[in-house]
């Protein structure tokens, strides 16, 4: 299988409020791509801003989390950790970074936002196969450094069920799922950058490993905490 990421270098979106169908009509985009665009500049486009000075941050989270715990990390700084939109990350998402002084919150309806923005390329480009994904930087427990994680889908199949199938001695799987689209949103957002690269959005060409469904959500990805793995751990959150 032969496939290419394509970063795609844009002008800068400035807050509060910039749409981007400029740069997303400006694409140059095929049957088959699925497109990766930062969560940031997508609430951006919504108006998802709100200046430094008009609003307290950790009120913001608290509002914008279905859960929250704050705590003091030992560097003395004051974490808020939560869970949004069915994602454990620190501060429900809320971003200060290439934000000209303002706290950037996630998108609000992602996967409808995300649909709404494939339904104008697919008419534009008169394609029928694209996928299009939200992105965010995550961290992940007991390791330095970030990586990607999906935020909102449209016009793809996340995961694969692997349940009732045999390993190669012969053993049944009973709970494998995989996940086929947090690995490329990783690699899309390696691509992407983290500081001035000016790269918000990164396309995706030639991948056959992944089922495109006009339908395709976040859906199949949400665990209950009451029913994940790690539910010990989500319910010191969840209980806060």
């Amino acid at each position: 299988m032969l496939f290419e990421f394509i970063p795609v270098k844009t002008r800068i979106v400035q807050p509060p409020k910039d749409e981007i169908w400029d740069i997303l009509d400006g694409l140059e985009l095929c049957d088959g791509d699925i497109v990766f665009i930062t969560s940031k500049v997508l609430a951006i486009h919504q108006g998802r801003c709100v200046h430094k000075d008009m609003a307290n941050k950790t009120e913001l989270v608290r509002q914008e989390a279905t859960y929250c715990l704050p705590y003091q990390h030992p560097s003395g700084v004051e974490i808020n950790l939560t869970i949004a939109n069915n994602i454990v990350i620190p501060s429900a998402g809320i971003d200060e970074s290439n934000a000209d002084g303002h706290y950037i919150l996630w998108p609000k309806d992602v996967d409808k936002l995300c649909a709404e923005v494939r339904k104008r390329l697919c008419k534009r480009y008169k394609i029928k196969k694209l996928g299009i994904v939200s992105t965010d930087s995550h961290t992940t427990p007991l390791r330095w450094g970030v990586s990607g994680i999906t935020t909102g889908v449209s016009g793809i199949k996340v995961t694969k069920d692997i349940r009732g199938e045999k390993d190669i001695f012969g053993r049944p799987l009973n709970l494998t799922q995989v996940n086929l689209i947090d690995p490329l949103t990783s690699m899309a957002v390696l691509l992407m950058g983290e500081s001035s690269e000016q790269t918000p959005i990164v396309i995706l060409r030639g991948y056959t490993g992944i089922e495109f469904d006009v339908n395709g959500n976040t859906d199949s990805f949400k665990i209950p905490p009451e029913m994940d793995l790690y539910k010990p751990l989500l319910d010191v959150l969840v209980k806060s």
